[in-house]
């Protein structure tokens, strides 16, 4: 599978600004690109203004994916801050060619930034099936905890869409890999670039990283798009000579 990774600054609680940003950069993507990964709150970056920026399953930018989807022939996933009724969640949606979607609600909220009190915690993580793959989707802050990620269901490829700060680049990087060995997956995580409106400085740092903890493709600082196709042949034959995951633990997430 063909995967190409957005990376950029987004502009603050702006959707129409980073629709339009969106728009332009996949006519230039790889033509065999199968799936766009944009970042967390790719709409409108990481605010807990929630009755502000938040909007609906049904509205503008989920219409716009859609159709953006359906003429590239590929998906795209990204999360966005969704109300139903009188909740939020921040929403990871992945937008198929046919119009399907599948979404995701981040499970884990970042409490030092007040997220706890604004925005409802995921209950559950479903796997999403694409071209063949099984897909886990995890949103920023779900990177450090590795039991809401453990490999329970044979996936192939877990996603991280992030605003992940400069100053913790550190564990960033770290985590990635780590989930990516502990459960012998592809791990694609994508990361914004710039200053928010917060003066949160981002480093971007996306990255693509084999089952093995191999690093495959790396973004620096600046707005680019990192494209890689992923083998799941090379996956598969790792797996099989290195059966990791059927010596693990069992366990039951309450």
């Amino acid at each position: 599978m063909n995967i190409s990774i957005l990376q950029y600054a987004n502009f603050w609680k702006n959707p129409q600004e980073n629709l339009t940003y969106i728009a332009k950069q996949l006519p230039l993507l790889p033509k065999a690109t199968d799936l766009v990964i944009l970042t967390e709150m790719f709409t409108t970056g990481v605010s807990t203004d929630v009755q502000e920026i938040a909007e609906t399953m049904s509205g503008e930018t989920i219409q716009n994916l859609k159709q953006m989807s359906s003429k590239y022939n590929i998906a795209i996933c990204g999360s966005m801050l969704i109300q139903e009724e009188n909740r939020y969640y921040n929403r990871f949606v992945f937008v198929k060619p046919d119009g399907e979607i599948n979404t995701y609600d981040k499970r884990h909220r970042f409490t030092m930034g007040g997220e706890h009190h604004v925005i409802e915690a995921g209950q559950r993580c479903d796997i999403i099936e694409y071209k063949g793959w099984r897909i886990k989707p995890q949103v920023c802050y779900d990177l450090r905890f590795p039991v809401w990620s453990r490999n329970t269901e044979n996936y192939d490829l877990l996603i991280y869409v992030s605003n992940w700060p400069k100053t913790r680049n550190l564990a960033y990087e770290t985590l990635l890999r780590a989930r990516a060995i502990e459960n012998q997956c592809y791990v694609c995580a994508c990361n914004r670039t710039g200053v928010d409106g917060n003066k949160i400085v981002y480093d971007g740092r996306s990255q693509i990283i084999d089952a093995k903890g191999q690093l495959l493709v790396k973004g620096e600082n600046t707005p680019e798009t990192l494209s890689y196709e992923l083998s799941k042949e090379k996956l598969n034959v790792f797996r099989s000579k290195f059966p990791v995951l059927e010596d693990g633990d069992t366990f039951e997430i309450k």
